[in-house]
């Protein structure tokens, strides 16, 4: 009765320190917007991009309403849909075009920014707390842990435990992250961006393929770049949720260790119908090995509603554009901008310094080179981390965000969220301290060089751009040592399992 009312009363203080997070950061938010913020952060080029800004979708809503095309000018780079949703709340002032100081967005818009925010926390909660249901249970198939967990109650049981819990960690950091606030009052629509693609992923580690479909297809028409993610996302619905190598439990050593242990523990206890472990893991096997038609039939079906919503997504498009624009005109300034990078406007990437320095001759060659460097890790990463698609579609958004045309924090928010779900793995991760200090360290640095550069006149484009550099070495040294960590990870999880199956014999 004693366990009960501590289990019952630390989890009503979780939710206490959840909600006071969640209307803290909701507080923040509007206080920063109150305090004017919006058109301190609307202008600096580390929030806002080309194509995420909020002052070039208020003029394409302008140029909509005078009857003319949104992309006439080549000033508006964005969905239409967002066009159509934003658009009645910041589109009716013209003054927001002409007077840079002045507010870029409503009371509406603003709380539509909050709330995808929000939306995407509680999904990022919801995505923790299966994949921590998941680590419990992987772990009790390899004898780590003294109790075996069913599946069904993993769950409840690291709800009702003294543990914070990794959804609640990872909804926290996210909402509170300072990328997070700087592009959620700063202009910027990468919220809903973000929004979507944490959609996706939930949608696929919760089984409901409609939604992982329909989540990719948005936050691909968005943005481009999550079209990446289909992989992982494919992987989730096929083999769940992150867990060790499928060969750990074909290990000859672990299954003999086991094997052994079992057998002991049967002649010791008289019944010899008890077989847990070695049960599990030759489970375990069966199902990674006879699936393959079930697993294929899911990635089908995946590949099915993707195809649907974005037929929905493009008939949306050509309604909302009506006739004053095609859907080829929403190629040609969306993805061919992109694709392109005509705008070279100092920006987080690395981009814009190296195509001003180009000849012309050479420019298309590069353009596929840059480009191509982000295609061609996503197979050898998959090859390698495809039993961690979460942690896959962390490395592949962080390598997204650092060689994009035009990226912005809001990118490096969504992937320290997505990292924050792998706090269990990666626990051991090394250069921590110095990664952390880095990012302040860029993120305070950064705006400095460009003042020098831009209005004091005292430097030059090297100022900046060396910073550019060092949040790209950040991002380097992230992904490496990340991905070095799970690896580490899971060899560790070999060796303590045998090593638990032989001391148990």
């Amino acid at each position: 009765m004693q366990s009960v009312k501590t289990g019952t009363g630390s989890m009503s203080t979780k939710m206490v320190t959840l909600w006071g997070g969640l209307l803290l950061s909701v507080a923040i938010r509007f206080l920063l917007s109150a305090m004017g913020s919006a058109s301190l952060l609307g202008r600096r080029l580390e929030v806002v991009s080309p194509v995420t800004s909020l002052t070039r979708l208020a003029e394409g809503q302008w140029l909509k309403q005078l009857g003319l095309s949104p992309y006439a000018g080549s000033v508006y780079h964005g969905s239409p849909l967002l066009l159509s949703l934003l658009g009645p709340f910041i589109g009716n002032r013209r003054d927001m075009l002409l007077i840079i100081e002045s507010e870029r967005s409503d009371l509406c818009s603003f709380w539509v920014f909050v709330a995808a925010d929000l939306i995407g926390a509680l999904l990022l909660r919801s995505m923790g707390e299966s994949l921590e249901s998941a680590h419990i249970h992987h772990l009790s198939l390899l004898g780590l842990i003294s109790e075996q967990i069913p599946t069904s109650d993993s769950k409840a049981k690291s709800q009702g435990s003294g543990r914070w819990g990794t959804g609640n960690t990872a909804a926290l950091f996210y909402l509170l992250n300072p990328f997070t606030i700087a592009v959620c009052i700063g202009g910027s629509t990468s919220p809903i961006e973000n929004m979507l693609t944490i959609l996706a992923l939930y949608g696929a580690i919760a089984g409901i393929v409609p939604l992982a479909g329909f989540g990719w297809a948005m936050a691909t028409h968005v943005g481009m770049y999550p079209a990446i993610l289909f992989i992982p996302i494919a992987c989730l619905l096929a083999n769940g949720p992150d867990g060790p190598p499928s060969k750990l439990y074909k290990s000859p050593e672990l299954v003999q260790a086991v094997h052994d242990r079992d057998g002991k523990c049967s002649s010791e206890s008289g019944n010899f119908h008890q077989q847990p472990a070695m049960h599990v893991i030759k489970s375990s096997n069966t199902n990674v090995t006879l699936s393959l038609g079930a697993k294929c039939l899911v990635v089908l079906k995946l590949i099915m509603w993707s195809a649907i919503s974005w037929l929905c997504i493009l008939g949306l498009c050509k309604f909302s554009l009506h006739e004053h624009a095609s859907l080829h005109d929403m190629w040609s300034e969306t993805y061919r901008f992109i694709l392109t990078v005509e705008d070279l406007s100092p920006n987080l990437g690395v981009f814009w310094y190296f195509f001003t320095e180009v000849f012309d001759f050479f420019r298309p060659f590069f353009i596929m080179v840059f480009h191509s460097n982000i295609v061609f890790m996503v197979m050898p990463l998959t090859i390698r981390l495809h039993h961690r698609p979460v942690f896959l579609a962390f490395t592949l958004t962080a390598i997204s965000s650092m060689l994009k045309s035009y990226p912005s924090v809001g990118d490096a928010a969504l992937y320290l969220g997505l990292m924050c779900l792998c706090i269990h793995q990666l626990s051991g991760l090394q250069y921590f301290y110095l990664l952390l200090n880095g990012y302040f360290f860029t993120a305070i640095i950064g705006p400095v060089m460009y003042n020098l550069w831009i209005w004091r006149g005292t430097g030059n484009a090297n100022f900046y751009f060396a910073m550019n550099l060092v949040y790209a070495t950040l991002q380097t040294v992230l992904i490496v040592e990340s991905s070095s960590t799970i690896i580490r990870y899971d060899r560790n999880l070999k060796k303590q399992s045998v090593k638990r199956s032989r001391t148990s014999t």
